[in-house]
Parts: C-alpha cells; sequence; structure tokens
C-alpha cells in the first residue's frame, strides 16, 4: 500500500495551530501527516507540552489525519548527537527522548531524523570523524531503547548530501545503515529522499533517486518527496507543471520504481517548503493540493 501523506514542515510558522494545518491536510486530500519537530519544540514547559498534544491529538481525530510519524525539521538541522561538546550532545539524547514521548501520544509509531552533523573540523579530521561518528551512533543507542521502551516501531534516518552530514553516497549509507543497526535495541530504518546525495560524488547513481531506491527498497519504510531540479537545489519544490516539466521525478517512473523493487507498502509524504517571498508565501495550499492530485492519480492506478 502507497500511503502518500504531507510533512507539517510546510506549516511551521505560517498554520502554527493544530486546527488550521490538520484541516488543510484533509482539504487536499491527504489522511497521513508525518508531524514535524519544529511545530511544536520539546523544551517547552511541560503544560504547554500537554496542552498543545491535546489540541493535535483533537484536531487529527476531527479532520481524520494520522500521524504516522515524527521526524526533526529545518530548525533542528543541527549537529544534535554529533556535537563536539559532550554537555550539548548530553542536552540532545535527552531531547529526543521527550520527542519519542511526544511522537507516542500524538499516535506515531516511528521517529526520525538526519543522523547527525559533523563539524568541518571533526569532519575533515580521520581521527576525530572516527570518534565523533562513533558517539553518534552510541548516543542514537541510548534514544533507541527509550524507543524501544515506549513501544516505538523503530527509528528512520535520512541519508543527506554531503559528508558532514552523513550517507551522502549509496556506498556511505549502507556502511551507516550497517553500523546502526550492530547491537542495536531498535531497527533503525532509512527514510530516502529523492533530491539528495553528493552532487561532487564521481558516480552519477549517488543523485539518481531511482539507484537509490533500488539499493534501500527493503529497508526504506518512507519517501520524502520533492520535484528535484537538475541544477537547482535551493527548494523543495511542489510537483507544479513549472518544475515537473524540468525536474527529473516522474510521479509514473516512480511508482513504476516502487513496483520493480517490490515496494508494496511504503509512506510517500511530501515534503515541500516554500520560501516567505511572495507569491509561494499565498500559494502554499495550493501547491500542497497540485502536488496531491499529481502524485494520487498515478497511485490510484494501482
Amino acid at each position: 500500500m502507497h500511503r502518500l501523506g504531507i510533512s507539517t514542515g510546510f506549516a511551521v510558522n505560517r498554520y502554527s495551530e493544530p486546527e488550521e494545518w490538520t484541516a488543510i491536510l484533509k482539504n487536499v486530500g491527504v489522511n497521513y501527516a508525518q508531524f514535524t519537530a519544529d511545530l511544536l519544540n520539546v523544551s517547552l514547559p511541560d503544560e504547554i507540552i500537554i496542552n498543545q498534544t491535546k489540541r493535535i491529538k483533537e484536531a487529527c481525530k476531527e479532520n481524520n489525519i494520522e500521524i504516522r510519524s515524527a521526524f526533526t525539521g529545518a530548525f533542528t538541522r543541527v549537529n544534535h548527537l554529533a556535537h563536539p561538546d559532550l554537555e550539548i550532545r548530553n542536552y540532545w539524547v535527552d531531547w529526543f527522548k521527550r520527542y519519542i514521548d511526544l511522537a507516542v501520544e500524538i499516535g506515531a509509531s516511528s521517529i526520525g531524523s538526519h543522523p547527525g552533523i559533523f563539524t568541518m573540523k571533526d569532519d575533515v579530521d580521520p581521527i576525530r570523524r572516527i570518534e565523533r561518528r562513533s558517539q553518534n551512533i552510541e548516543n542514537w543507542h541510548i534514544v533507541g531503547l527509550h524507543a524501544k521502551k515506549r513501544g516505538l516501531e523503530y527509528i528512520s534516518w535520512e541519508p543527506m548530501s554531503v559528508s558532514r552530514e552523513q550517507g551522502e553516497t549509496i556506498e556511505e549509507a549502507k556502511k551507516l545503515q550497517k553500523d546502526l543497526n550492530k547491537n542495536a535495541p531498535i531497527p533503525f530504518k532509512i527514510c530516502l529522499d529523492v533530491d539528495h546525495g553528493d552532487l561532487a560524488s564521481n558516480n552519477p547513481d549517488d543523485t539518481n533517486p531511482y539507484k537509490w531506491l533500488e539499493n534501500f527498497a527493503k529497508e526504506t519504510p518512507q519517501i520524502h518527496l520533492k520535484q528535484s531540479l537538475q541544477n537547482n537545489k535551493g527548494g523543495h519544490f511542489p510537483f507544479l507543471p513549472e518544475y515537473n516539466d524540468v525536474g527529473k521525478i516522474k510521479a509514473h517512473e516512480y511508482i513504476a520504481a516502487l513496483k520493480k523493487c517490490h515496494v508494496s507498502d511504503v509512506d510517500l509524504i511530501l515534503e515541500l517548503s516554500f520560501k516567505e517571498r511572495q507569491p509561494q508565501d499565498s500559494s502554499v495550499i495550493f501547491a500542497l493540493k497540485s502536488s496531491v492530485d499529481y502524485w494520487m492519480n498515478e497511485i490510484n492506478k494501482g
């Protein structure tokens, strides 16, 4: 089953109230959401978290929205579990535990994130990189113990596009996937993103979303969708005709690739973002609706 959902990243600072963003999802034609951490910072006081969580659950029930997963967002694109400072790494371990608690409360069966970001200094120093990578994995396993205790099915991680952010090539993603799952308390699975991959790689497969799917289909319960442009990686572009004409993501080809890889149960998540510029800022709902229609047309063909 291919479930089309939407990441709530589009709503951050724009449609902040649960009653509003859940109604938007319903109105554009989806029933599934991936909750974004930026909508509700779990470092806020407990009373606020409790009140907001209640509103999220009520709004989801009212608008028939299922939050299947929770993920970090643009404002949590920080070093977190790979930070060079121990105190800051420990803060983020606790932060992820709180995020797991929130995810469970709103009905998600997994959380996810980029794996962790190295500083420039750590990335170019082979000894420091090995040390930091080991600490990063160790911290994920600590977080994983809490996830297992709270009943999550798995933790997902997203291969990125530069070495500092990890998993930037198919081979590096394979290595990290193997190491994350070695002695892990809970499965670590991959959330593919059709627009990621190292542009500096000499292997064209590393920027080919179909090749990523071929290599990781069995380990991919979630896929982030946006239109991917060859010469412009500056935005999470929606599936509008002006982008589809020049983009490399064709819904019919991607659905066919899923079938070829024998992927029958996956969450296809529209992860779209929009600049705080006109006309993009006031055309978000139109772009979401158009993107949903574009993908549902192919999904419904079976």
